[in-house]
C-alpha cells in the first residue's frame, strides 16, 4: 500500500523541513478510506519481513530477480531513494496510533496475511494489490479481497464468484491457474504458448497442478495442450510451491482490535508535528472513533 501511496501522491508534499513524507501521507489517507468504507473491528498492518524468501528464490531462481538492487546486494529490493527513509515513519506512525503491525522472518507479508485469514474466527477482508491473493477468498470462512489494484479509490471486492466469472476459475484453484499462466511482475514465466483462457481450461478439468501430474502420467489421458504443458513439468512442480501462500507462518501474539484512541498519544503527537501530519491523521482519528 505505501508504494501505491508513494506513486500517487507528489513528491511535492513534504514535512516542514523539506523531506518528501507524500508516501506516508498517502498511505494514512488509503487506511482512513479503508476504515470508512470497509467497517471492521480488527484491523493489523503485513509487512515484508523478507520480500523475496531464499527458499522461494531455490525454487524458481528467476523470483523476482528483476527487483533486486544489485547496488545494495541480492537480498535488497529496489526501492525509490525517498521512499525508503518514509517507511520506517509508517512504522513509527501505526505503532503509536495502536495499528497491529507484524511480519516474519523468511516469510512475506502475504505469508503472513494468509495465515491471519485462515487462523481467523470472523469474515476477513484483505487489502491488497496483489492478485496472488485472489487464492485467499472463500465462502465458507468468510474472506473477501479488496483489491486496490486500479488505485485506493477504485477498490474492488473480490469473492469467489467474481473469479469464476471473471476467469472461470474457482479461488481454491487460482494458485495453479496462475502458476500456469504466469506473472512477469514477480518473475515466472508460467508455461509458454498458455494464457488466461487455456490456464482456465486446464484448470477445469484438474484443479491442482497436482491432479494434472497424474493426467499426464496416463499416456491415454486426454490432457489438454499436453505438448506444451510436458516439457515444463518440473517448473510447474517448483512454481507452485512459490505461487501458493504459506498458512502455517508462525506469528506472536497480537492485540488486533481497531483502536478508538491512540496508544500513544504524546509519540502520535510529536510524530505529527515533526512530519506535519496534522490533518490525515485527524482523518484516520476520527474515522477510527467512529
Amino acid at each position: 500500500m505505501y508504494f501505491r501511496a508513494f506513486h500517487g501522491v507528489p513528491e511535492s508534499i513534504t514535512a516542514p523541513d523539506g523531506t518528501p513524507i507524500g508516501a506516508v501521507r498517502g498511505f494514512l489517507d488509503a487506511v482512513t478510506r479503508m476504515v470508512s468504507t470497509h467497517p471492521a473491528t480488527d484491523l493489523v498492518a503485513c509487512f515484508d519481513t523478507d520480500w523475496r524468501p531464499q527458499w522461494r528464490v531455490d525454487l524458481v531462481p528467476e523470483y523476482k530477480a528483476h527487483r533486486v538492487d544489485t547496488d545494495q546486494g541480492e537480498d535488497a529490493e529496489e526501492i525509490p531513494d525517498t521512499l525508503a527513509p518514509q517507511v520506517p515513519v509508517i512504522e513509527a506512525v501505526l505503532d503509536a496510533i495502536g495499528i497491529a503491525r507484524v511480519g516474519a522472518p523468511d516469510f512475506e507479508a502475504d505469508d503472513v496475511i494468509a495465515t491471519l485469514a485462515r487462523e481467523a474466527t470472523m469474515a476477513v477482508d484483505v487489502v491488497t494489490g496483489d492478485r496472488d491473493l485472489f487464492q485467499l477468498a472463500e465462502d465458507v470462512r468468510p474472506t473477501t479481497v479488496v483489491y486496490i489494484g486500479k488505485g485506493f479509490a477504485k477498490a474492488e471486492r473480490v469473492t469467489d464468484a467474481t473469479l469464476r466469472e471473471r476467469y472461470q476459475v474457482a479461488a481454491a484453484s487460482y494458485a495453479d491457474f496462475a502458476t500456469l499462466r504466469g506473472d512477469p511482475s514477480d518473475g515466472l514465466p508460467g508455461v509458454r504458448g498458455v494464457g488466461d483462457k487455456s490456464a482456465a481450461a486446464i484448470v477445469a478439468r484438474y484443479p491442482t497442478i497436482e491432479g494434472l501430474f497424474e493426467a499426464l502420467d496416463d499416456p491415454d489421458s486426454d490432457v489438454p495442450f499436453r505438448g506444451k504443458l510436458e516439457p515444463e513439468r518440473d517448473y510447474l512442480r517448483r512454481a507452485i510451491e512459490v505461487v501458493r501462500v504459506r498458512t502455517d507462518v508462525p506469528i506472536p501474539p497480537l492485540v488486533t482490535a481497531l483502536p478508538r484512541t491512540p496508544a500513544d498519544p504524546d509519540r502520535l503527537e510529536a510524530l505529527s508535528q515533526r512530519w506535519g501530519l496534522d490533518r490525515p491523521l485527524q482523518r484516520l482519528m476520527a474515522a477510527l472513533a467512529t
